[in-house]
């Protein structure tokens, strides 16, 4: 899979995207954790905008897969509860990861991508979202406590410190 940035052509298929990953999650136990509207095409545009959304392609450039990734900061991540971070390093923050399910290994694309770029990543889901919760173990992240979000509610919050040496 290719990782690029988004581009404002690519937001039709970034909406599909989007659309089957809210099916996929209601189908899976966990409806409450984007619902049927988020993330809304206005947040998705400023995402394109701040050059902070990607997409994963296939040879084709066929868009399977999205996220937004960001360095520095990032304000929900600032008090974390029953637990704490790895560490206080610099680190990367992937948010909205979905994929159309039709590519095998996007997750791990995305955290080949972004590892290039720092190898400090810290990524959160819901409770309920247990096959993403999964994968992230799978790929080596630690369960570091809980945060809030933007709009208040709690999440799991994860983190991976990628080996360099």
């Amino acid at each position: 899979m290719n990782i690029r940035k988004t581009e404002p052509a690519d937001l039709t298929a970034v909406m599909r995207i989007y659309h089957h990953a809210q099916q996929f999650m209601q189908e899976n136990g966990n409806p409450g954790q984007w619902g049927t509207r988020y993330p809304m095409e206005e947040l998705i545009r400023e995402d394109i905008a701040e050059g902070t959304s990607y997409v994963g392609t296939d040879e084709a450039g066929q868009v399977h897969m999205v996220f937004r990734f960001v360095t520095g900061a990032d304000p929900t991540y600032q008090e974390i509860w029953d637990g704490g971070w790895l560490n206080e390093e610099p680190y990367g923050v992937i948010h909205r990861i979905a994929s159309d399910g039709q590519v095998k290994g996007a997750l791990k694309a995305c955290l080949d991508f972004c590892d290039t770029i720092i190898p400090n990543i810290r990524i959160d889901t819901h409770e309920k979202n247990v096959v993403m919760r999964h994968s992230l173990a799978k790929y080596g992240f630690v369960e570091c406590g809980r945060i809030n979000t933007d709009d208040g509610t709690e999440r799991i919050a994860f983190q991976r410190i990628k080996n360099t040496k």
